[in-house]
């Protein structure tokens, strides 16, 4: 017996001064019940994906959501952190409740709240989720700007095309009233180091990283012999999660192993291949890590990611586009909420109910959720029930 996503909310991403965690956490969780058409006593448990890691005071943040309604009162209810992770691996944690025969009917949400700090602050809670023995004292801009050095290193310099990932996403977020940042800009703009667009940690500038959100997303998820009382209905084809090691010592920066596993044994499971697909929403928490899962997922062999944005593949009109929604980089990264609204997203356009962001005939879709520097890797094969 596996789940069905059935319905679905999603508050905009961006600086949401004047809501706190918990407001967030209630507002997608009340728009995912109400899309869902469920009474929240039917409820059977619930799992909140949020990384914190000092972001807000609420450590223990499990039980806010029964502030929504009185019904919900003693429904179990689990707090996951896995990183940026965090929101896939409460979708997958429901969905091997429902597998196992412990729930019928479950209510996911993934939520962050992080501009309650400075950037130098939410750059320091980020920081917490590397290895903190030899990389206490590296930023993820500076880790993941070792991936793009190290990527250069072996296959020449594409800060270009790291530009031009920005510029599809920012153009793609101009589609989605959620998003955090809906601003095109043109690729000198993006490829140009100035005072607006300074050098983080070379080769990465400001507009290769993502940006600084709150906000948050939330699933129902049923067990398939309830499915038949819903109106929309979402599968999965396949789920994988693989963590590889923690410490960057151990991992090769030009292989992304962990992704690359995800990715192959997903689409072994499903029985497809990355072109069998008709759209993808994948972790681009920097434009290299994107570069990257062109070829982790296997559009482009090693070292040639580039081809797929400039034959237009992965563009908005291409053969399979990535990351419609405008991904992490434009749409925003609120950590924990981050994995929960990739289904949301995948979602709507397996449902057609995608509006102006919607793939013409969608009909298998990928998300690809990443935690740390490629080692929590979440990767589910999507498809209409």
């Amino acid at each position: 017996m596996d789940a069905r996503i059935v319905g679905w909310g999603h508050t905009p991403f961006g600086r949401l001064e004047g809501k706190s965690l918990e407001d967030l956490i209630i507002e997608a969780a009340q728009e995912a019940i109400s899309h869902a058409g469920i009474p929240p006593k039917d409820i059977d448990a619930i799992w909140l994906g949020n990384f914190n890691s000092g972001m807000v005071p609420d450590g223990f943040a499990s039980s806010l959501v029964l502030g929504l309604d009185d019904d919900l009162r003693f429904t179990p209810a689990t707090r996951l952190e896995n990183a940026c992770a965090s929101g896939s691996a409460a979708v997958y944690a429901a969905r091997d409740a429902i597998r196992a025969g412990s729930a019928k009917v479950t209510l996911v949400i993934g939520a962050e709240k992080m501009t309650a700090l400075d950037t130098a602050g939410v750059t320091k809670a980020l920081a917490g989720a590397s290895y903190q023995k030899e990389e206490a004292d590296m930023s993820f801009p500076a880790i993941f700007g070792q991936f793009a050095g190290a990527y250069f290193d072996a296959h020449g310099d594409h800060s270009e095309t790291l530009a031009k990932i920005a510029q599809k996403n920012h153009k793609n977020a101009m589609n989605n009233p959620l998003a955090h940042l809906r601003r095109e800009f043109d690729l000198d703009f993006f490829n140009q180091v100035s005072d607006k667009n300074p050098l983080i940690a070379p080769p990465l500038r400001l507009t290769d990283c993502s940006l600084i959100s709150d906000g948050a997303a939330a699933l129902i998820m049923v067990s398939e012999d309830r499915a038949p009382d819903f109106k929309h209905q979402v599968a999965f084809r396949s789920a994988v999660h693989v963590n590889d090691f923690l410490p960057m010592s151990k991992r090769d920066p030009l292989k992304f192993e962990g992704p690359k596993e995800a990715f192959s044994r997903a689409f072994k499971l499903a029985g497809i291949s990355a072109m069998d697909l008709d759209f993808a929403e994948v972790h681009d928490c920097f434009t290299i890590a994107e570069l990257m899962v062109y070829e982790a997922m296997g559009l482009a062999k090693p070292g040639q990611g580039a081809s797929v944005i400039e034959d237009g593949t992965v563009l908005a009109d291409g053969a399979m586009p990535v990351n419609l929604s405008g991904g992490l980089k434009a749409k925003g990264h609120p950590v924990g909420a981050t994995g929960v609204s990739m289904h949301v997203m995948a979602s709507m356009q397996l449902t057609g109910t995608a509006g102006d962001l919607q793939k013409k005939d969608a009909a298998l879709g990928c998300v690809f959720n990443m935690g740390g520097s490629g080692v929590a890797n979440y990767c589910s094969i999507l498809e209409p029930a």
